[in-house]
């Protein structure tokens, strides 16, 4: 059949009950509905359909899921596998904003996280947003680069899904409006082919709370898309873009496949496919990889 919609959840949230009260909800729309199929037990399963449009076939779908810790996104049958990953990194292939950490050491992170989740939201400039915010950080040792890093946590799946897509050919790159001080630490951890983000300006061992040149927002993000892509020789639908703030909604509109994962309201309410529930092995499983596909670094 020409669609899939997926169900992703928790281990141990998918039954077969969830997943019957999906299939209902398609043919009460007048879909065709083939087997079931389980990527892995307990957790995701697709539901192959015909005859009616994606939108459509997602809206029914989640109305009929409720409140469940269940997570449904619909695409086309063909083109799944994808190529190439550009993710965000923080709050999404890591747990933590790396400014709010900075911003510990001072003392100031009240003030400091106000303003990255307006930002985030959508509710001010990024540029603006990213100088005001460094400004704060102006005569900070250096050091205090380093010792943020202990705070870094990998968001859960991270390291399957990297490991997983370059096993399989595609490549992958981290993409943030944050610090090359902390993508290439964790470009490394995770064994991502390269990271793009901007720099810090330090002088004598301290932070000038300035940015280098050309600061990289919004714009720069959707542009590593069309600039990977002709690098790589393959088209924008063979890539899977995910993030959640804003700065990453032109990526996420771009790609062939792009998901608001744990997003602000603004980039869930935009995204074609969004998860609020899975951790991001939900983006293998989009994919069609099944459990036992999965690689470990």
């Amino acid at each position: 059949m020409e669609n899939i919609i997926s169900l992703i959840g928790n281990p141990g949230r998918l039954d077969t009950g969830i997943a019957e009260q999906a299939r209902i909800a398609l043919q009460d729309c007048g879909a065709t509905v083939g087997e079931t199929d389980w990527l892995a037990a307990t957790t995701a399963c697709d539901l192959p359909f015909g005859h009616l449009d994606i939108i459509p076939a997602n809206d029914a779908v989640k109305k009929s899921l409720g409140n469940l810790p269940v997570d449904a996104v619909a695409q086309p049958a063909a083109g799944r596998r994808k190529r190439l990953l550009i993710a965000d990194m923080e709050s999404t292939i890591i747990e933590n904003e790396m400014l709010d950490e900075l911003a510990n050491e001072l003392d100031i992170h009240d003030r400091m996280s106000a303003i990255t989740a307006r930002a985030m939201a959508g509710e001010l400039d990024f540029e603006s947003a990213i100088r005001e915010r460094v400004a704060m950080l102006k005569g900070m040792d250096s050091k205090a680069l380093d010792r943020a890093l202990s705070t870094i946590r990998i968001m859960p799946g991270a390291a399957v899904l990297v490991a997983t897509m370059r096993a399989n050919g595609a490549h992958c790159a981290l993409v943030s409006g944050g610090f090359d001080f902390f993508t290439g630490w964790v470009r490394e951890r995770l064994g991502f082919n390269e990271d793009q983000a901007n720099r810090l300006e330090i002088s004598n061992g301290t932070l000038t709370g300035r940015l280098l040149d050309p600061i990289l927002g919004r714009v720069a993000k959707r542009e590593a898309l069309a600039r990977l892509t002709a690098t790589l020789g393959i088209t924008e639908t063979d890539a899977i873009t995910v993030g959640d703030g804003a700065n990453d909604l032109d990526m996420l509109a771009a790609a062939g496949l792009g998901v608001a994962f744990r997003a602000k309201p603004i980039v869930a309410e935009s995204a074609r496919a969004r998860i609020d529930h899975g951790d991001l092995t939900a983006l293998l499983y989009l994919q069609g990889y099944r459990q036992e596909d999965f690689k470990t670094p």
